[in-house]
């Protein structure tokens, strides 16, 4: 009998997961598969500069202000 010791969800950080929902919320087009890819915030900003046509500093600054210092690192 085994106890389950590891998970198999993607977001076992709480910071991540809190993260992540609001990044769904703000950035609708982003489907569950492409936010369980992305694991850093420079990818992240990379990733709304492609799905959202905007400057990239105009996503660092979108970025930095919804993250508030957290991390993205599952």
């Amino acid at each position: 009998m085994t106890t389950g010791t590891s998970s198999h969800s993607s977001t076992t950080n709480p910071d991540r997961e809190d993260a992540l929902n609001e990044i769904a919320r703000k950035w609708t087009k982003f489907s569950k598969r492409d936010l369980t890819n992305i694991t850093t915030n420079d990818q992240l900003i990379g990733e709304i500069v492609k799905k959202y046509n905007i400057k990239k500093e105009a996503a660092q600054r979108e970025v930095d202000i919804l993250m508030d210092g957290r991390n993205l690192t599952p």
